[in-house]
């Protein structure tokens, strides 16, 4: 019964360690995976087995995959002439699933963090220059934070893409659509000014 306990207080403990998932919510899924019809469990089980065997950065834009090449930068469809710089494969799943975004992407792997030790030789600022300089890269969209760090990160990789030939841009920042002003912060509403454009 004591290594019974000890197993589930792993799983728990584990679970635990996700995002979003309390102590009471990794009891919650742990008794789920165990109660009754275990195939919730293996099914789990193995889906977290493959992810951690195959699931690698692709080898063009960083994001995770189990190809050598992701889905999106082996689509011919994508236009190769706009890349849009995000910081973590997540930014590239809300930009799929927004729609509207039909050019490439560069996963930096996180964003510039000195305090933390995280410089810019633990992110992929080479691998997106080398890119660009290969041609045919026309524009180069920094999606980062709207943060300090986030735009220090913005601001490094506009540097060392200087003199590249591709344009640079930055995501405009501002007002939310259907946002009240009287919601708006001094900063929200700077930016909207900061970024407003012809009617």
């Amino acid at each position: 019964m004591g290594e019974k306990a000890g197993v589930i207080d792993r799983l728990v403990e584990e679970l635990t360690k996700l995002p979003g998932i309390g102590p009471k919510s990794a009891e919650r899924i742990a008794h789920f995976l165990l109660s009754g019809d275990r195939s919730h469990a293996t099914r789990l089980a193995e889906a977290l087995q493959a992810v951690a065997a195959r699931v690698r950065p692709c080898r063009e834009c960083f994001t995770l995959t189990d190809r050598e090449v992701c889905e999106i930068c082996s689509d011919p469809r994508r236009d190769a002439g706009v890349v849009c710089v995000v910081e973590t494969p997540r930014d590239v799943t809300s930009f799929e699933r927004a729609g509207n975004f039909r050019g490439l992407y560069h996963v930096l792997g996180g964003r510039l963090a000195p305090l933390d030790g995280i410089g810019p030789d633990r992110l992929t600022f080479t691998p997106l220059v080398e890119r660009v300089k290969r041609g045919g890269v026309r524009e180069v969209i920094l999606a980062t934070s709207p943060t300090l760090e986030g735009d220090g990160t913005a601001l490094y990789a506009a540097d060392v893409l200087a003199g590249s030939g591709a344009a640079v841009t930055r995501l405009a920042r501002g007002l939310p659509s259907g946002a009240s002003l009287e919601l708006a912060n001094a900063q929200m509403l700077a930016d909207a000014l900061d970024g407003r454009r012809a009617f």
